[in-house]
C-alpha cells in the first residue's frame, strides 16, 4: 500500500505537458518584461523547459548515429547556443504577448500542446511538441511549430543540404559562425 501511495505522489509531482508549457511561457514573459533583463537570464529559464540534445538529435536525423560522443556534444552545444541567441533576439524585440492555451494531447512519451500567441492584431497558432525519455522523466520541449512551420523540420531541411555540400564538419562550422553572429548582436 505504501508503494502505491508513493508511486501516486511521484507521478503527481511531475507536471503534465500543458503545465510545462504554461510555466515556461509565464517565466519567459516575466523576464522579457522586466527592466534590465538579459539574454543570459532568458536562456537559463528556457534551458529548464527545452531539451536541446533531443532537438539536436532529431534535427540532424540519421547522421546523428554516425557521430562520436564528442561530436554529438559539440553539435548539441552549438545548436543550443544558436537557438538560445535566436530566441532571445526575437523575444526581446517582440515583447510581451498574450497566450491562450488549447488542448494537450499525449501519446505514450510524446505530447503536443496547442496555443495561440496574441501580439497586437496577430494571432499565431503555436504547437509545442514535448517528449519524455520514460514514464518517470519530466516532459521537455523539443520542437515548436509556429503557423504550421516546424523549427525542427526547418533545420532538418537546411542540414540535409549543408551535409550534402560540406559534410558534418562544414555544417558544424556554419552553425558556429551563425551562433557567433547572433551572440555578438545581443551584446
Amino acid at each position: 500500500m505504501f508503494a502505491s501511495l508513493l508511486a501516486a505522489v511521484l507521478l503527481a509531482a511531475a507536471p503534465a505537458p500543458l503545465e510545462v508549457v504554461k510555466s515556461g511561457n509565464t517565466e519567459v514573459q516575466k523576464i522579457i518584461t522586466s527592466k534590465g533583463a538579459t539574454a543570459e537570464q532568458l536562456s537559463k529559464t528556457v534551458d529548464r523547459f527545452v531539451d536541446w540534445g533531443e532537438l539536436s538529435k532529431r534535427a540532424l536525423g540519421g547522421p546523428w548515429d554516425k557521430l562520436t560522443p564528442a561530436q554529438r556534444k559539440d553539435f548539441s552545444e552549438t545548436m543550443q547556443g544558436l537557438l538560445r541567441a535566436s530566441y532571445a533576439q526575437k523575444a526581446f524585440s517582440q515583447g510581451r504577448a498574450l497566450i491562450q492555451y488549447g488542448k494537450e494531447s499525449i501519446q505514450g512519451n510524446e505530447a503536443t500542446v496547442d496555443t495561440k500567441v496574441i501580439m497586437s492584431r496577430d494571432r499565431l497558432p503555436v504547437r509545442y511538441k514535448l517528449f519524455r525519455a520514460d514514464d518517470k522523466s519530466e516532459w521537455r520541449i523539443y520542437d515548436i511549430v509556429t503557423d504550421d512551420i516546424s523549427l525542427l523540420e526547418t533545420y532538418q531541411g537546411q542540414f540535409k543540404k549543408i551535409l550534402a555540400d560540406k559534410g558534418f564538419d562544414g555544417l558544424l562550422a556554419t552553425l558556429k559562425s551563425k551562433r557567433a553572429q547572433l551572440e555578438k548582436s545581443l551584446k
